[in-house]
């Protein structure tokens, strides 16, 4: 999905966010395990040698695909043969990720996004055959966003927030000399959704709140604004553009009115009649058009796994799909004629990019992004296990049990996701596999106000940050000790970005609960935190506020919930990791919870990342994180440091 709120989440798990809430599935418990066998162990170099890919664009001619890969240790675009064969390097950022955008429509220049060392003030460049790089949006202090390619082929749309470091206003931009005009001053602090092909309407969205977004559409020829999605005085609905038809007839949108989930509609213009087209008992969570608007793409969030839909857009009739048994496939774009199809599959290993004849069904494997040094069967499937929480509420979660754990009571983390709002979901993580490859079992639970189970249990967690969802993950220990291979007195809590707000909250306000915390990049200060967001987060500010607190209005209980003014409380062993350029959890966050358990007494180690932000991007800075993360863990989750500091 295009337009979605975007929280403090960087996960350890990608999430398709939109909105969140109950299963309509029993409670389940963990199936029995496949027999347990020793693996081989694995060095933590041995698995950043697998290779990410994400990204994939058809050149002009859909002989090549560009991609971003982090084979070289930093993010950059490659290109790779529809035929097969080694990627081709193209960009050559030794720092900066780089994100690529595409080809030009009708030639090879190539459009990417970087910003500078992970501050997330990213630029739009482009980089012509020949090496030679232009920035389309200088500036020291804008953000700049890309909004898509003009269907005629002569222009694409961007967004800055150069005018008002609040507002992204959007922009046309010629494919040839780069003229650059103005389509519509954002004053309205809405964000950009989506523009018709013959650049007639806008749709915008108006963020009410976390679950509460409104889509209005901007007519450019009469210069009017018009709310689309109608007023819902009793019921929190959230609203999110997808595409408009190649005939500037409709428009896709995704809405969860009356209902728990959301579904994807088909909005007249013209009459202003409204079509069901996609509504399952789980979230639309994507969709979009073919390049010639031959194919309806639909990703569908099916208990934290993807589930991907392709119709005729015409007839809304399904194409099949390739089968690929047990993978995920995501990711699916179409060449520029729609002959060929793209798409990534990953199960227990790293995605891989394979490429399909649309007329013939034939499926070429594109990329081998797994290590040929690791044994696939090392490697850990999630199995979804549900349970019963402190007030009953089913709460769902992915386990990830250690191969070698028959006979013997193995440690175990509670991961816990970004957001708020974020989810964890079925794929793979490196720093997951690493650990569970190291002995150590991984819960990683959606806890209540995790997005994909329903817009009831994704409000569930509003004002009570650090308390109603923290007691979920409490409440899970449970769980794990009743599978009889968990030892449990030896669960630890692990976390990213609000995840990591969680690990600091459990050692601060459940002190005995976990043996030890482990922190990436987490908020310890909320009323810092909410008072230093991006300016250009704009409306999303807003909605955070709503969710979790306003920083002026609600000063007393941030304070109550941010656990720096609740430090003394901490007994148990704490890492702390954190990018130094972080602009959404600032260093200081970290920087004073650690002086804060130092004084105490109690073991903290702390490591700061040059050159990153909300994340560990650079496959060196992964490297010295999570084998730092195991050593702590060997030492006091495994090792028996925990329990002797508890005494």
């Amino acid at each position: 999905m295009k337009m979605t709120l975007r929280s403090f989440s960087f996960g350890l798990a990608a999430a398709l966010l939109f909105v969140g809430g109950l299963s309509a599935k029993p409670p389940a418990k963990p199936a029995a395990a496949p027999q347990a066998r020793q693996p081989r162990q694995y060095t933590i170099d041995q698995f950043l040698a697998n290779t990410a890919y994400g990204g994939a664009s058809f050149s002009p001619d859909g002989r090549k695909i560009l991609v971003g890969s982090n084979q070289t240790g930093v993010a950059n675009v490659f290109s790779i043969s529809v035929d097969g064969g080694k990627p081709v390097q193209l960009t050559d950022s030794k720092v900066s990720s780089i994100q690529p955008v595409g080809y030009f429509p009708n030639d090879e220049r190539l459009l990417y996004l970087s910003d500078q060392g992970g501050n997330e003030k990213s630029h739009l460049y482009v980089q012509s055959p020949d090496g030679s790089v232009r920035d389309l949006t200088p500036g020291d202090k804008l953000r700049a966003e890309f909004e898509g390619w003009a269907p005629d082929e002569k222009s694409f749309f961007l967004s800055t927030n150069e005018r008002d470091p609040a507002a992204m206003d959007l922009y046309e931009m010629s494919v040839d000399g780069y003229e650059r005009k103005l389509l519509y001053t954002n004053d309205g602090g809405f964000l950009i959704g989506a523009i018709s092909p013959d650049r007639r309407w806008v749709a915008l969205v108006k963020a009410i709140s976390s679950s509460d977004s409104v889509i209005y559409l901007y007519d450019r020829t009469a210069a009017k604004l018009t709310r689309l999605t109608p007023e819902t005085p009793n019921e929190d609905v959230t609203n999110a553009p997808e595409t408009f038809s190649r005939d500037n007839g409709s428009l896709y949108y995704a809405t969860n009115q009356g209902s728990e989930f959301a579904y994807l509609v088909r909005y007249e213009l013209a009459t202003g009649k409204r079509t069901d087209l996609v509504r399952t008992h789980w979230d639309v969570a994507g969709a979009g058009l073919s390049r010639d608007g031959r194919f309806l793409t639909v990703a569908i969030n099916n208990d934290a796994r993807t589930e991907l839909r392709v119709f005729d857009a015409a007839t809304l009739k399904p194409v099949e799909l390739p089968t690929l048994p047990g993978a995920d496939v995501t990711g699916v774009t179409f060449s520029k004629d729609s002959s060929r199809m793209a798409f990534y599959a990953e199960s227990a290993g790293p995605r891989d990019l394979y490429v399909r004849d649309v007329a013939t069904g034939q499926v070429r494997q594109l990329t081998h992004a797994l290590n040929p040094a690791i044994d696939p069967a090392d490697l850990v499937p999630a199995q979804v296990v549900r349970f019963k929480s402190y007030d009953g509420l089913e709460i769902p979660g992915l386990l990830y049990k250690p191969l070698a754990a028959a006979g013997s009571r193995v440690p175990a983390l509670v991961s816990v996701h970004g957001g708020p709002g974020g989810q964890s979901r079925v794929g793979y993580s490196g720093f997951t596999q690493f650990l569970v490859n190291h002995g150590y079992a991984v819960y990683a639970i959606n806890n209540r106000g995790s997005n994909g189970y329903g817009k009831k249990f994704f409000t569930l967690d509003d004002r009570k940050h650090g308390d109603a969802d923290l007691d979920d993950c409490v409440a899970s220990k449970k769980m794990l000790a009743a599978t009889g291979w968990v030892n449990p007195d030896r669960i630890g809590i692990l976390g990213g970005s609000y995840g990591g707000y969680m690990v600091l909250a459990a050692l601060s306000f459940r002190p005995q609960a976990f043996a030890v915390g482990v922190d990436m990049y987490g908020v310890s200060n909320w009323l810092r935190t909410l008072q230093s967001i991006p300016a250009w987060w704009g409306p999303e500010r807003d909605a955070l506020y709503k969710e979790l607190g306003d920083p002026v209005k609600d000063a007393d209980y941030l304070r109550r919930i941010s656990p720096l003014f609740h430090a003394d409380q901490i007994e148990r062993p704490l890492i702390v990791l954190q990018g130094e350029n972080d602009p959404r959890v600032l260093k200081k966050e970290s920087d004073e919870i650690v002086e804060a358990v130092r004084k105490k007494g109690v073991p903290v180690e702390y490591f700061i990342f040059p050159n990153e932000g909300h994340g560990f991007a650079r496959k060196e800075s992964q490297e010295k994180a999570y084998q730092a993360t195991l050593n702590f863990l060997d030492k006091y989750l495994k090792g028996g440091g925990a329990a002797a500091t508890s005494k």
